[in-house]
C-alpha cells in the first residue's frame, strides 16, 4: 500500500432530468431526454486526510441498452436499479489503492450485479456490459476527482508511478510491462482544441426544413450553427439502412456547409460519420463511400475518420471486417469497445481506430488510450451529449491524451439548460465562438469540474 493510496468511506447518488430542446434520432430512435447520474464519493488516506469527490454523467440508456422489446421507462428504470446496487458494492469495498486499482477490483462485481437485476426485475433481455460501464463511470468519475483533490493536483498529474503500484501490464498483459499510464497521458491539456458539433438526422440542415421554429435564441439550421460558433468540426448521423438516403444526406450536408464556410472565407473543415453500428456490411460502407466520392469529391476529402458502422457484437459479426473501408479513412471502434480484448478483435478485423468516452469509465478509457496509442491507432473522444460536469471530463480526457484531434459536445444544441450552471465558471467550454473549446482551462484539481 502507497501512502496516497485511497480508500472508499461513503457513496452518495443523485438524478437530474432534463427534456432536450429538440430530439436527436440514433440507431432508429428519436430521444428527447436525458437522466443524469450524479455521484459523491467521500474518500480518505491512510494518514487520514479526506476528500469529496464528485462524478456526473447521462444514464444514456438508449445508446448503452437498445431493445426492440423494452420501453425506454423500462431499460431507465433497470439502470437506475443498477446504479443503486453499484452504489452499495462500491461503499461496502474498503481496500485502499489508486483509483484505477479500486475500478479494476469493483468492475467484475459491477458487472455480477447486472445479471443480478436482471433476473430481480424479470425485464427478459440481459443488462449489457456496455450499459454497466456506463452506470458504472460517474463513481469512477468521482474516486478520480476526490484523489486528485485529497492530494491537491490536477487527476492526470497522478498517473505516473509516485501514485500507481502498478505498471500497466497488470492491467493489459505482457506486452505492457514496464509501461507507465503517465507515459501516454499529458500532464498539462492543449490550450484549445476543434470542436465536433452533431448534426442529427432529425436536424434541419436550411431554412425550408425547418417546420416550426423553436424561438429559443439559438441557431437552429446548419448555416446559423456555423456561423454562430464559428465551426470548423461537423459529425453526420447517418441511417445505416437506406443507401440513397445517406448519400444525399453528405451531399446536402457539404452543400450547404460549404456556402456557408465561403461566407466565412474558410477553406478546411472537417467531416466525421457516424452510422450507428446500422449498416448491414462493409459492402454498403464502400458503395456510400464511393458515391460521395463521385458526387461531391471536395466533400468526400473533408472525411476524417468513420464511427463503428456494422454491429457491436464483434465475435458474432467476425465477418463485418473493415480492412478495405480502412484503407480509405480511418474506422474507429465504439459501441463494441468494452476491454483489451475487443481492441484487439477490432484492430484484427480492420478497425484502425479507437473512440474513447468518459461514460465508460476514466480508468477504462485511460487504459484503452494507453494501449490504442501503442497500437498505432486512431484515437478520438465522443461524448453522451454530456452536459456540465460530463462535458468537463469528457473534454478533460480528450484534451490529455495524444493524438485526439478534437472534442464532441452536443448538450450546447439539445440539452443546453444542463449546461447553464457550469457557463459562467468554464466561459471558454460552454460558450463556442471561433470552432474550439479552451480546454486549457481544465487544470483545477482532481476532474477539474467543481
Amino acid at each position: 500500500m502507497k501512502p496516497t493510496d485511497i480508500r472508499i468511506d461513503d457513496v452518495q447518488f443523485s438524478y437530474e432530468d432534463f427534456q432536450y430542446r429538440t430530439p436527436i434520432k440514433f440507431g432508429g430512435v428519436a430521444l428527447d431526454q436525458a437522466t443524469i447520474a450524479n455521484v459523491t464519493i467521500d474518500i480518505s488516506t491512510p494518514a487520514g486526510k479526506k476528500a469529496r469527490g464528485f462524478g456526473s454523467m447521462p444514464l444514456g440508456n438508449v445508446w448503452s441498452f437498445p431493445s426492440k422489446t423494452l420501453t425506454y421507462a423500462q431499460t431507465l428504470a433497470a439502470m437506475k436499479a443498477l446504479t443503486e446496487r453499484i452504489a452499495g458494492i462500491t461503499v461496502q469495498h474498503k481496500d485502499h489503492g489508486h483509483p484505477i486499482d479500486l475500478t479494476h477490483a469493483l468492475e467484475p462485481a459491477y458487472l455480477n450485479a447486472a445479471t443480478e437485476v436482471t433476473a430481480a426485475l424479470g425485464v427478459g433481455e440481459p443488462i449489457p456490459p456496455l450499459c454497466t460501464l456506463v452506470a458504472a463511470s460517474p463513481f469512477d468519475a468521482a474516486l478520480h476527482d476526490g484523489f486528485g483533490k485529497v492530494h491537491g493536483l490536477n487527476c492526470y498529474h497522478t498517473y505516473g508511478p509516485e501514485f500507481m503500484s502498478h505498471d500497466l501490464g497488470h492491467y493489459l498483459g505482457d506486452d505492457f510491462r514496464g509501461d507507465t499510464l503517465a507515459k501516454y497521458v499529458r500532464t498539462d491539456p492543449q490550450p484549445r482544441m476543434p470542436l465536433y458539433h452533431l448534426i442529427g438526422a432529425l436536424d434541419p440542415l436550411e431554412d425550408k426544413d425547418v417546420a416550426k421554429r423553436i424561438g429559443d435564441g439559438l441557431p437552429e439550421t446548419l448555416p446559423e450553427w456555423i456561423h454562430a460558433d464559428g465551426l470548423t468540426h461537423l459529425k453526420i448521423k447517418l441511417n445505416g439502412e437506406n443507401l440513397a438516403w445517406d448519400v444525399e444526406r453528405v451531399v446536402n450536408v457539404d452543400r450547404v456547409a460549404e456556402a456557408a464556410q465561403r461566407q466565412r472565407g474558410v477553406t478546411q473543415w472537417r467531416y466525421s460519420l457516424d452510422f450507428n453500428e446500422k449498416c448491414p456490411n462493409v459492402a454498403y460502407l464502400l458503395d456510400f463511400l464511393a458515391q460521395v466520392r463521385q458526387r461531391r469529391p471536395d466533400g468526400f476529402s473533408r472525411i476524417q475518420y468513420i464511427e463503428q458502422p456494422t454491429a457491436r457484437d464483434l465475435k458474432a459479426n467476425r465477418h463485418n471486417v473493415m480492412h478495405e473501408a480502412s484503407k480509405i479513412r480511418p474506422v474507429v471502434i465504439d459501441e463494441s469497445l468494452l476491454d483489451l480484448e475487443s481492441l484487439l478483435i477490432a484492430r484484427d478485423m480492420g478497425y484502425t481506430g479507437a473512440a474513447l468516452k468518459a461514460c465508460k469509465g476514466q480508468s477504462q478509457s485511460l487504459l484503452m488510450a494507453a494501449a490504442a496509442q501503442k497500437l498505432g491507432m486512431f484515437l478520438c473522444v465522443q461524448d453522451l451529449t454530456c452536459p456540465g460536469a460530463s462535458l468537463i471530463q469528457s473534454a478533460g480526457l480528450a484534451a490529455h491524451v495524444p493524438g485526439v484531434a478534437a472534442i464532441e459536445s452536443n448538450a450546447r444544441q439539445y440539452c443546453p439548460a444542463a449546461n447553464q450552471p457550469w457557463a459562467a465558471r468554464f466561459p471558454g467550454m460552454f460558450h463556442i465562438t471561433d470552432g474550439t473549446m479552451e480546454t486549457g482551462l481544465l487544470t483545477g484539481l482532481g476532474l477539474g469540474a467543481i
